[in-house]
């Protein structure tokens, strides 16, 4: 019977368990890196397919790579340049409207103003008692340190813009290297797979990069839809700074499954501000959102998410809400081809592997 060195024993669990400390410690340390490498490669994988295309048409891969990375910059471009002139243009007049109306007296008595407001669009609220509420709110509330936290976040806002636009150049330095070396990058994966199990490992490796490449795509074209007609629907009903409105649409879009509704709350309740919109304006606003969700759920989406694969409602909400607890907004995008990878593994891997036995 082999007897075990208490000593030895003990040595190496400390050790292990002060290994696996400084993994972790590494990990958050490291971790806006990671979170550029990981963004990289998930937009690396959104071009594959573009690239892909490019290359049956008889490209070599350098060329159809450095037209895929052109093409993107220049629709960036060009969007930049339509849509920054119209914003500025549009902040502009927002500054004009708000000084008309200091002009015009609208704010010398701002609390009459919002009860008067709140009185022509909801007339069945009982105004003065829901102001009373309000009034023992705010006096409950420590406005100096409110002021102290509201400047340090003003602060940390502009380094966070700052530091975004930083990382947004690192990741399209380290997006045109991945998705020119993604074969490249699959081989080596590959490699590290015995031979017996390496085709199978490489037709769902191929399923899962393909996956995620036609996701991005589909979500980029639904929120450039969205934004598109938002700019088109909210100029016509004379919504109050439409670009900016079709801006917030798009980018919301890109969120899956509730991105939609929440870009949608967003503009409806801008349309609903005294000075800028009406609640007529509004409730036009939020008819057209309700008639263009539904749109988009049942025909636009399923079109072009079609090669995408699909992933159950509940599973998209697990999967957005864990995704942007560990790492905000990118992590809810990222989540869902995730939860699309797992589920491809499981129904190919883990279900065939059980009916087996």
């Amino acid at each position: 019977m082999k007897i075990h060195n208490p000593f030895r024993t003990a040595l190496l669990a400390t050790l292990g368990v002060g290994l696996g400390l400084l993994l972790i410690g590494s990990i958050q340390n490291l971790q806006t890196i990671l979170l550029y490498v990981g963004t990289a490669l998930f937009l690396s994988l959104g071009l594959d397919p573009i690239v892909g295309w490019l290359e049956r048409q008889k490209l070599p891969r350098w060329a159809a790579v450095l037209l895929t990375i052109v093409a993107v910059l220049a629709v960036f471009a060009g969007i930049i340049t339509m849509i920054v002139p119209i914003i500025v243009q549009q902040i502009g007049q927002l500054v004009t409207t708000i000084q008309d109306l200091a002009d015009k007296g609208t704010f010398d008595d701002p609390v009459g103003a919002i009860q008067d407001w709140l009185r022509a669009v909801f007339p069945a609220l009982n105004v003065d008692e829901v102001w009373g509420y309000i009034e023992d709110w705010y006096a409950s509330l420590d406005v100096g340190a409110i002021g102290s936290e509201v400047g340090g976040s003003l602060i940390a806002i502009i380094g966070a813009i700052i530091g975004g636009f930083a990382g947004a150049f690192i990741v399209l330095i380290l997006t045109i290297y991945f998705t020119a070396s993604t074969p490249n990058l699959k081989r080596a994966m590959y490699q590290l797979v015995p031979a017996s199990k390496r085709a199978r490992f490489i037709d769902l490796g191929e399923q899962i990069t393909d996956s995620v490449g036609y996701y991005v795509i589909g979500q980029v074209t639904l929120g450039l839809i969205n934004g598109v007609l938002s700019a088109i629907f909210l100029s016509i009903i004379g919504a109050p700074f439409p670009a900016v409105l079709a801006v917030i649409a798009f980018f919301f879009s890109l969120i899956p499954l509730v991105g939609t509704l929440t870009g949608s709350i967003i503009i409806v309740l801008t349309c609903l501000i005294p000075g800028l919109g009406s609640p007529t304006t509004a409730l036009i606003a939020a008819i057209y959102y309700l008639i263009y969700m539904q749109i988009e759920a049942y025909v636009i989406s399923p079109r072009i998410m079609g090669r995408a694969v699909s992933v159950p409602g509940a599973v998209v909400v697990i999967a957005a809400l864990a995704g942007g607890s560990l790492l905000g907004l990118l992590g809810a995008l990222v989540a869902i081809p995730v939860a699309a990878s797992i589920l491809i593994i499981y129904r190919q891997v883990v279900i065939p592997r059980q009916n087996e036995r």
